[in-house]
């Protein structure tokens, strides 16, 4: 597992910027925001020490002003003085490294302004402000990571190792794979594994967010991090330690931070050259009054001040990089993985979503219901060839196949060079001759089936079944009809879609009849017969009307998730599936898509609202303070409370429940 630990105070990313401390990168020429506040009480960090020093140096500084009049300049000058210093630190090291436009730069100019005008005073409340601005921005912004990195916590330190049947206490880290663990009744299971022995119910709900316990038993894997509720288990370790879900979250949560949405970088390049405009402006509004007009230097170096403090995109730049690690983070507690800003921001569009059958669908557990034999070929040997073929393989029917094998005591015969050909079926060599399974459409392309085979087949089909037929040696050998059933939420997820103003389609490689049984009771459009080029040429075709999400979870699905604007696998799906996919959903609820549409959908709005509010602050307070309305103190005050606004408009996002009903009628968003 990659570090948690947060950047260095002073590191410096390629944009400009310290980490934000939503703990996104930020890139634009603003305040630099570390992550300090993550790992320590703020009255400890080096920003908390100093906002409560320069509160006890402003009343001391006052105290001497009352009781000896005319003396308090020099405190006030003191306390401005200790608080600049740490600051202009900063903005030195920033120049040094090609950035002159940060805001402890701007704090700088305009906190040594403002004392060599004679506004002591105002110079250190000013600073003070900063200090306590920034404190409170990384305390509230600290939160939208909190359940990021408690995930950490909830895999346990040490594991009860067996050795010849007896326990030993060892460090959950040290675990390899292929190793033997006692889990009692109540612990937390140290590491990615499968269940030997025993059957218990299994508390998903740290890692998935799935608040109802699962009874699982031999065979069934299981998540590190997870609640053994009942009885004792053993579990078999299948994933290292760093290659464990609860890592693989945390890992691709932190990489999700790093990825930058659209709006995201449009504000960054906006930034770049708004800045530089606004130092200029604020020169020309001290120089131009006084040079050409005869106006007071001092009230015109004194409003162009203010204008540079003013005028810094602080809240501007942060508003998309809160947001978006608030809603990876609330994304994250539901089991949603999403793999960056851009991507929510593409899913905020989507339009059309388009669904694979089996093992989306579907549960992905399809059982055999027949097996019709050829000639004098008998069940046994049917098995036992369909078998070999699909030993190495993961696919749903494959398992089905070879669960009924096992079942019905029937060994696979010896079998090599087995491979899986996307979209067709699977070929291996069979006790020396070639053999092969594929859907009877193919087969009929080649002249292998009779017609009495074809008719078979378009029965069981007709009756929502999905047959294969088995080949040996040029010969068919049978057919294995299987049956998975839809999933419970999947009616439910297509009605949240189109009430949402989002269409569904179905598209598979199954046959037509088998397709349209499931789908005509979900009241789904679909699309059968299609391989994988096929569905990718299906999803370009949708996104030509609108944002295109296609949800898969198999091998055959991967052309048609990189292809989509926004790629969806189950997380029972192949490993291929959930890197190729943009968003990963890990409790396999269909359900769950309709709620990552609604989270992108409110966490653009939340966006939205951020930038009107920066802008709004910046417009109101530019125009008052080049009249001479506002001065220092409104500058920072307005500086400060936009950016902490807008943060806190951020961390509403942490309190949303994207599942309920408060959002349900949330409008698509317009396509780009």
């Amino acid at each position: 597992m990659e570090p948690l630990t947060p950047p260095s105070k002073n590191s410096v990313d390629d944009g400009g910027c310290r980490n934000s401390s939503a703990g996104t990168k930020n890139t634009g020429s603003c305040g630099c925001h570390d992550n300090e506040l993550f790992e320590t009480n703020w009255h400890q960090t080096g920003k908390g020490r100093l906002a409560i020093s320069m509160a006890l140096l402003i009343c001391v500084s006052w105290a001497v002003e009352h009781f000896t009049p005319g003396a308090g300049k020099w405190p006030f000058v003191g306390a401005s003085l200790i608080g600049l210093a740490p600051v202009a630190r900063t903005a030195f090291a920033a120049l040094r490294e090609g950035r002159p436009f940060t805001i402890e730069s701007l704090m700088t100019i305009a906190g040594t302004g403002a004392l060599f005008i004679g506004a002591a005073e105002e110079a250190a409340v000013v600073v003070f402000l900063f200090a306590v601005g920034e404190l409170l921005e990384g305390v509230a912004a600290g939160k939208a990571r909190q359940g990021i990195r408690a995930l950490a916590d909830l895999v346990p330190k040490t594991a009860r190792l067996l050795e010849d049947g007896v326990p030993r206490e060892v460090p959950a880290a040290n675990l390899l794979v292929g190793q033997l663990v006692l889990v009692r009744p109540g612990d937390r299971i140290p590491s990615d594994g499968e269940i030997v022995e025993g059957s218990s119910g299994i508390d998903e709900s740290p890692v998935t967010g799935e608040s109802v316990p699962k009874t699982k038993g031999p065979g069934d894997p299981v998540f590190a991090g997870s609640i053994n509720t009942e009885a004792a288990l053993k579990v078999r370790v299948t994933k290292a330690q760093e290659d464990n879900t609860i890592a693989r979250i945390i890992r691709l949560v932190e990489e999700a931070e790093a990825a930058r949405a659209p709006t995201e970088r449009f504000i960054a390049r906006f930034s770049r050259w708004y800045m530089p405009a606004i130092v200029a402006s604020a020169a020309l509004l001290m120089a131009v009054p006084a040079l050409i007009f005869g106006q007071p230097w001092e009230t015109w170096t004194y409003r162009g001040l203010s204008l540079l403090l003013i005028g810094c995109p602080c809240a501007l730049v942060i508003s998309v990089p809160a947001a978006i690690a608030a809603a990876l983070s609330v994304g994250a507690r539901r089991g949603l993985l999403m793999k960056g800003g851009a991507v929510i921001e593409a899913a905020a569009k989507v339009s059309h979503v388009a669904f694979d059958k089996t093992g989306t669908l579907t549960y992905g557990r399809p059982v055999v219901t027949d097996v019709v034999t050829f000639g004098e070929t008998s069940e046994e040997q049917v098995l036992a060839v369909a078998a070999a073929i699909e030993t190495s393989s993961s696919h749903p029917l494959a398992v089905a196949i070879l669960m009924r094998a096992r079942a019905a005591k029937v060994s696979p015969a010896h079998s090599s060079n087995a491979k899986v050909i996307a979209g067709i079926g699977a070929t291996a060599t069979v006790t020396g001759t070639p053999a092969w399974i594929t859907s009877p459409r193919h087969a009929a392309k080649n002249g292998g089936l009779s017609e009495e085979g074809l008719r078979k087949a378009a029965s069981l089909e007709a009756e929502g079944k999905t047959a294969v037929a088995v080949f040996r040696d040029n010969g068919p050998l049978g057919l294995i009809a299987v049956r998975d059933e839809p999933r419970r939420d999947a009616r439910e997820a297509v009605r949240q879609l189109k009430s949402m103003g989002v269409s569904s389609v179905v598209l598979t490689g199954d046959n037509p009849r088998t397709t349209a049984a499931i789908a005509s009771g979900l009241g789904l459009e679909f699309r059968a017969d299609m391989m994988p080029a096929d569905k990718s040429k299906a999803i370009r075709e949708m996104a030509e009307q609108g944002g295109v999400m296609m949800v898969g979870d198999g091998i055959n699905d991967a052309p048609a998730l990189k292809q989509a604007n926004v790629g969806v696998a189950m997380g029972s799906g192949t490993d291929v599936a959930l890197e190729t996919a943009d968003i990963a959903i890990l409790r396999d609820r269909v359900t769950d898509v309709a709620t990552l549409i609604r989270l992108s959908r409110a966490t653009m709005t939340n966006i939205r609202q951020n930038i009107a509010l920066a802008f709004g602050f910046k417009l109101v307070f530019l125009a008052t303070t080049v009249l001479g309305l506002t001065g220092l103190w409104a500058a920072i005050l307005a500086d400060t409370g936009a950016t902490i606004l807008v943060t806190l408009n951020a961390l509403r996002l942490l309190r949303l429940n994207p599942e309920g009903d408060q959002i349900k009628n949330s409008k698509p968003a317009i396509p780009q």
